[in-house]
């Protein structure tokens, strides 16, 4: 029997946007498998994604990765009019626990762990 192939970043990337909710959550957790090796397209991704909901779910992963290259577009989303946009970057500075991040945190009155 053969084994099951994963799929590729894009593929599942791609199974995020399904509506089948089954397809989007299984592309969300391939992607979440693979998310600290393609943090930069995981970023240009949430840049142009027009759904809200997959938005969140790339902050999400974008935050899970720990990637020190994020720390700019955590900050920024610290501050977004969306709530949800909001609390998956502040959880994603809390996650990353750099210096700088727990600065910024502390500097806005934000819990740091």
């Amino acid at each position: 029997m053969a084994k099951p192939r994963h799929p590729t970043f894009k593929e599942a990337l791609a199974l995020m946007r399904s509506r089948n909710a089954m397809d989007a959550e299984g592309g969300f957790l391939e992607v979440q498998r693979m998310a600290r090796e393609h943090v930069a397209e995981l970023m240009a991704a949430f840049a142009v994604e027009p759904q809200d909901g997959v938005r969140c779910w790339l902050l999400e992963l974008i935050g899970e990765a720990r990637a020190p290259e994020a720390f700019a577009l955590l900050c920024e989303q610290s501050a977004s009019a969306d709530e949800s946009l909001r609390s998956w970057a502040v959880r994603g500075l809390q996650m990353l626990g750099t210096p700088d991040a727990r600065a910024f945190l502390y500097a806005r009155g934000l819990p740091r762990a």
